[in-house]
């Protein structure tokens, strides 16, 4: 006869086959969360990871999204691979085709979900709330009272009561929960980081502030780069003399954005930026100027010239005398 197992043997073999079964079936759902993501990239969420907030949040978040199967799983592999401690605060961007370990290392590695936003060269503040606002990034009204905002001015070191000609023109990554004060704070250091290195190679008398304000007028009135030095050696000129500068896009400053051309109307215009009727420099910036446009304004090349005049292309011609110049409007403007 066979040899007979006794009861205790079969349900002690029949525990560890249970067991042996439950582990097998763990690993196999611990591999296929892992390694399996949950659709093909149809389903797409902007996460946020506040500072201080912990794994358990995320994976809740990413649960709730439709991106993960297991807010369990996650945590349980975050803590398994030491990642805890390593998730970095912001906003992510993540679809359902991505992986456990590829969530993980984009939210290890800091890689939020940024929208660009471009500041043209000479765009005054007034424009670039616009056009903030026409993309979707900050309202208008609320980037305005930050370029505008006592205490940040106070903070960042401007002595003026905006920030206008401070911002610096270039490509910035937002994040999705930055305010408009933390926008011109990142905007203003740039232009501190650029206008340091340039102010130390330059000399003269002049402050600051004077220079960036004639850099924006060089770069409003500037279509080709070769020509900033140029306009700016005309405003020294001119300023040495005791003339008035005679700007157009000094004319329409506060009212509207400068296009070319000015009116009678607005030459005769009172304000205290219209150079037309003020002598001197403006009281500050009329836009926000970029690299070339400081260059230029702290290194104006050697000219007699101290009258221009836009050519149909944009460029200038550029005249020594008043006769010179009347010509010159004669034959490009009329």
């Amino acid at each position: 006869m066979p040899a007979m197992i006794a009861p205790g043997r079969r349900t002690t073999r029949l525990i560890a086959s249970l067991i042996g079964c439950c582990l097998l079936f763990l690993l196999a759902w611990y591999l296929v969360c892992l390694l399996i993501p949950v659709g093909r990239g149809r389903v797409v969420r902007v996460v946020s990871l506040p500072a201080g907030s912990g794994v358990a949040k995320l994976a809740q978040d990413l649960k709730q999204g439709g991106i993960i199967r297991s807010s369990w799983h996650f945590i349980l592999v975050s803590r398994l691979r030491g990642q805890v401690q390593r998730l970095k605060a912001g906003e992510y961007r993540f679809n359902d085709a991505m992986t456990t370990t590829e969530i993980l290392l984009k939210v290890v590695e800091g890689r939020v979900d940024f929208r660009r936003f471009t500041l043209p060269e000479g765009y005054s503040i007034y424009q670039a709330a616009e056009l903030l606002e026409r993309k979707g990034l900050l309202g208008r009204d609320d980037f305005l009272d930050a370029c505008r905002d006592p205490l940040l001015l106070a903070r960042l070191g401007i002595g003026t009561e905006s920030v206008e000609g401070y911002l610096f023109p270039a490509t910035y990554n937002l994040s999705r929960g930055e305010s408009a004060s933390q926008l011109v704070s990142r905007m203003t250091a740039q232009f501190e980081k650029n206008y340091a290195a340039m102010a130390g190679r330059a000399a003269g008398a002049r402050s600051r502030h004077a220079v960036v304000t004639m850099a924006s007028m060089i770069e409003k009135e500037a279509v080709s780069p070769i020509e900033k030095p140029l306009i700016s050696s005309v405003f020294h000129n001119r300023l040495a003399m005791g003339m008035r500068l005679q700007s157009d896009p000094t004319a329409v400053y506060g009212v509207r954005a400068f296009g070319g051309t000015v009116s009678s109307a607005d030459i005769r215009r009172p304000s205290p930026y219209n150079t037309y009727l003020n002598r001197g420099l403006p009281p500050g910036p009329i836009g926000n100027p970029g690299a070339d446009a400081l260059a230029a304004a702290l290194h104006p090349a050697a000219t007699p010239y101290l009258y221009f005049v836009a050519r149909q292309d944009g460029t200038h011609h550029f005249s020594r005398t008043l006769d010179e110049h009347n010509r010159a409007v004669r034959r490009y403007l009329k």
